[in-house]
């Protein structure tokens, strides 16, 4: 009996402790937040922004946005905004964001939505 116990609080099972830890993990959905993606856009926002794809290293996709004009600490916002909307990882190098993964053809909305006045695809 004790030896049943022991499986049941995770001794003899090395992942067990770790089913607590899935709530912490980026979501594999996307989440369009109101306050990231309002129903009507802000007036003020970038006047145009080029869209393109680039493949890195092993022949993986990256979607690179550019021409945004956003000191560093607002291009941190806008990152974080669309890695929650597009549920991918990114990051900010120099003036543009690059987003993990192909996403030409949903991101344009998403910025459209952040106050973009004009997405161009390059």
């Amino acid at each position: 009996m004790a030896r049943n116990d022991d499986k049941s609080k995770g001794f003899h099972q090395p992942f067990a402790r770790l089913g607590g830890l899935r709530d912490a993990l980026p979501s594999t959905k996307p989440e369009l937040r109101p306050e990231d993606f309002p129903a009507t856009p802000p007036e003020q926002g970038p006047e145009r922004v080029t869209v393109r794809r680039e493949s890195g290293k092993g022949g993986e996709d990256f979607t690179v946005v550019e021409g945004l004009g956003l000191p560093a600490a607002e291009l941190q916002v806008w990152l974080q905004a669309l890695q929650r909307g597009l549920a991918c990882s990114g990051a900010v190098e120099g003036e543009r964001l690059r987003l993990r993964g192909d996403h030409r053809f949903s991101l344009p909305d998403l910025l459209l939505r952040r106050g973009v006045k004009r997405v161009v695809q390059g």
